[in-house]
């Protein structure tokens, strides 16, 4: 179990903001920090990491204290049991892959999940090269297995893959699901990617001038209406055309072109450019629109 509860006033070009944020996670949840950008995701990241001090409040994590305002306590980053995963990677450029995972050991640890790591992670071949002759893909892996070779108890990750190709941040969201599942770690994720979000998350804050505004599952957080289905993901409409009785919406989902056959009832308030889900029931697509936050 994870609970927080801290305040911090913020200062921008905009002016100042008081963060005040309230979670509680169970071991092995995901939880997405979602919101415009200024909203304090990224903040309250370094908050619960220790990069930065709140101004009062309380952080336990597995039963132990991580800060506490009234008791003066507040366990600097090294000594918390986190994982932290940047979106620019942040890999010594002096260091090798393989030295580069090894440095998130800790002092007199085996190197067997070290190897593992490297294995599940495709790293093998590229393990004694630097991060410059590396692409942005294999970079991520290894600022991945760096964070997961601690066994922390916390992963946290700030838009890590926002600035990779589709083809590899899906097979880098694959490898995170794998991840959780062997080592049953938590995680707190910042994104944008709304694919990736319902890939990923069990729970979604949307978080809005310092505050949770709202909270739940990808589908209640982010679809107008309930709906189940199969399968869901998301989409952006790039064409609605008419063939006698029915319409084709052209979607974009990840790197391909996907199109689905809708009634005029279901057309009505889709427009191109908007944000959908595609879920199917029964091989029956039903399109919904993304809320508006």
């Amino acid at each position: 179990m994870i609970t927080a509860q801290f305040n911090k006033k913020l200062w921008s070009a905009q002016g100042g903001m008081q963060l005040d944020i309230q979670m509680e996670l169970q071991q092995g949840e995901c939880l997405t920090l979602y919101g415009d950008s200024g909203a304090g995701k990224t903040s309250a990241l370094r908050i619960l990491s220790g990069l930065l001090q709140p101004d009062s409040g309380r952080i336990e994590v597995g039963g132990e204290t991580w800060y506490d305002s009234g008791k003066n306590i507040n366990l600097p980053p090294q000594k918390r049991n986190i994982g932290y995963v940047f979106q620019d990677y942040a890999l010594f450029p002096n260091l090798t892959a393989r030295e580069n995972i090894a440095f998130g050991l800790r002092k007199g640890e085996s190197s067997a999940l070290l190897e593992e790591l490297i294995t599940i992670t495709s790293l093998g071949e590229l393990q004694h090269k630097k991060p410059g002759q590396l692409s942005g893909g294999q970079q991520q892996r290894v600022a991945l297995a760096r964070a997961l070779v601690r066994q922390p108890k916390l992963l946290l990750l700030d838009e890590p893959m926002s600035a990779l190709d589709h083809l590899t941040r899906s097979h880098l969201q694959d490898f995170i699901l794998e991840a959780r599942q062997r080592y049953g770690f938590t995680v707190i994720l910042v994104s944008h990617d709304l694919g990736e979000i319902i890939k990923l998350s069990d729970r979604v804050a949307v978080l809005g001038n310092g505050v949770i505004s709202r909270e739940g599952s990808p589908a209640q957080v982010f679809m107008q209406h309930k709906i189940s289905g199969k399968f869901q993901f998301s989409g952006k409409i790039l064409g609605i055309e008419q063939q006698e009785v029915v319409w084709i919406v052209t979607l974009l989902i990840g790197a391909n072109l996907v199109k689905v056959v809708v009634t005029e009832k279901e057309i009505q308030g889709l427009s191109i450019g908007d944000q959908v889900i595609v879920a199917s029931k029964a091989f029956n697509p039903i399109l919904q629109k993304i809320r508006d936050l």
